[in-house]
């Protein structure tokens, strides 16, 4: 049948609107089916000081789900770590960096819907010990002499037998926490009057801090620490004051990680101690550390950085402090470390007035060992004529008289014959109080017979002998006196300790 034009233009015109409509519909389905899935931050890159700080880093998502990650979370943390499609702050915190090391992060922003994002993260290290704490070398003072008259030959030449405070003033939870009751002067007068005329007192710190952030030592600490060196200056004796294991914040941290921290603190703690006890004459010495961990040239050198920062703190508080005989520890004072590894010294601007420390417990065998180990046993019986014909198993087959003269001479080659004293800050050894009969005189004349060979040889190399005494009476003891009465509790070591310096 024949169409009319009108027939023609109403078709045309259903297929230019309807055709148009479906077009429309389906370009609009494909665009919301590409529809880019993105995963945006404001910064790709984060720059913190050494101290503690914090970032905002902006999140623009339209992903579903999101994960937020730090390659490193100890020290660069982030307050969110997921989230989902919008926009959003997260925290990016950094801990404050003690160390003169810069370090990096990489946080990554990750979604399974699209390609991850990352975000640099670095922080420097701190360039030098000044600034961690304030300074404590308020009220410097014009070098004074009085009273200052001898160098560290000199003054070495006065000491005759030393005497440690052991177990007491550096004791974890106050003085008394580890047994031993307070200091009095009747206990020094005791000590002097038995022989001895140096006192070395082990003395923590840390553990007495008014404020942790600056470092700074309670007056009352300080304050108690004076008044047993005076009770010691009162009896005409040398005192050693030291910053002993203290919770091991820089004798187990010798390492370049914790060097500048330990130096600022180290700084900060010489201050305020130097200038607390600064009027006392050259009766008074004071020693850098204890036992510092040292195994290597790369720690000794990091050792050595604290020994320095000690000398200069107290040389900058001035008056008699600019005089006052230093004393500084080789590695882990253990002898053959120290010849080996301790092959410079810290400079010092004042002249000859600078020794060295080491400790003796040599073997440890004997000296200390409690119980059998696999490297070792325990040696009860020690020295030439002292063998056990009963219990040979027990005598020491290593470190006896001749180890003992070659260690000491090794000190005096190295450090006393330069004019350089050493102090042997440390000596001693146990009493094994679970022996019986014929074997537990043996053992105690052995060791009575060790504690004067210590002391002889000490002697004869220049060495200056402390004797370690931690007020334990029982069996393992090193104790000499009671201190409860103030009393000699070990008299056969007492007197083989003078008889060594006949």
């Amino acid at each position: 049948m024949e169409r009319s034009i009108k027939d023609y233009l109403i078709t045309a015109v259903f297929f230019i609107f309807f055709g148009g409509v479906f077009a429309c519909s389906s370009d609009k389905d494909t665009a919301e089916k590409t529809v880019a899935k993105t995963l945006t931050v404001n910064t790709s890159k984060i720059d913190f000081e050494s101290k503690e700080s914090a970032a905002d880093v902006t999140i623009k998502t339209n992903v579903t789900a999101w994960t937020l990650s730090s390659s490193d979370a100890s020290w660069a943390k982030i307050s969110q770590a997921a989230g989902t499609s919008g926009e959003i702050i997260v925290k990016v915190t950094a801990s404050a960096n003690t160390t003169t090391q810069a370090r990096t992060a990489v946080i990554t922003l990750s979604s399974n819907e699209t390609a991850s994002v990352q975000i640099a993260v670095s922080q420097v290290g701190i360039t030098e010990t000044v600034g961690l704490f304030p300074s404590y070398n308020t009220n410097p003072l014009a070098a004074d002499a009085t009273g200052m008259g001898s160098t560290a030959v000199q003054l070495a030449a006065k000491i005759k037998l030393g005497w440690n405070i052991g177990n007491t003033l550096e004791a974890t939870g106050g003085e008394s926490a580890w047994g031993n009751p307070k200091v009095t002067k009747a206990l020094i007068d005791a000590v002097k009057a038995n022989g001895f005329n140096a006192i070395r007192i082990p003395c923590s710190w840390n553990q007495y801090l008014a404020n942790t952030t600056t470092a700074q030592i309670k007056t009352e600490w300080l304050d108690r620490v004076k008044e047993v060196v005076q009770y010691c200056v009162d009896n005409d004796m040398y005192v050693v004051v030291n910053i002993h294991w203290d919770g091991g914040w820089l004798e187990n941290n010798i390492t370049e990680a914790k060097k500048a921290e330990n130096n600022a603190k180290q700084k900060a703690f010489w201050e305020q101690i130097a200038t607390h006890l600064r009027g006392f004459d050259e009766h008074l010495l004071f020693a850098s550390a204890n036992e510092p961990n040292v195994d290597d040239a790369t720690q000794m050198a990091v050792l050595t950085s604290y020994h320095q920062t000690f000398i200069d703190a107290v040389r900058s508080t001035g008056g008699k402090n600019a005089y006052r005989i230093l004393v500084v520890q080789g590695p882990a004072t253990d002898i053959e470390k120290t010849n080996k590894l301790m092959l410079t010294l810290p400079t010092d601007k004042a002249a000859s007035r600078m020794m060295v420390e080491v400790h003796y417990y040599a073997p440890w065998n004997f000296a200390g060992l409690t119980k059998d180990e696999t490297w070792g046993k325990m040696f009860y019986y020690w020295g030439t004529g002292f063998h056990s014909t009963t219990d040979p198993d027990r005598n020491a087959t290593w470190g006896e008289e001749s180890d003992l003269e070659k260690n000491f001479k090794l000190m005096k080659t190295q450090f006393v014959d330069k004019g350089i004293p050493v102090l042997l800050g440390e000596f001693g050894a146990i009493r094994r109080t679970t022996l019986t009969g014929d074997a537990l005189t043996l053992h105690l004349n052995s060791r009575a017979y060790y504690l004067k060979t210590v002391v002889k040889q000490a002697k004869a190399n220049g060495l200056l002998p402390f004797y370690w005494d931690e007020g334990s009476l029982g069996d393992n003891g090193f104790g000499i006196f009671k201190r409860s009465d103030n009393s000699v509790f070990d008299t056969q070591a007492l007197n083989a300790l003078i008889e060594g310096l006949q």
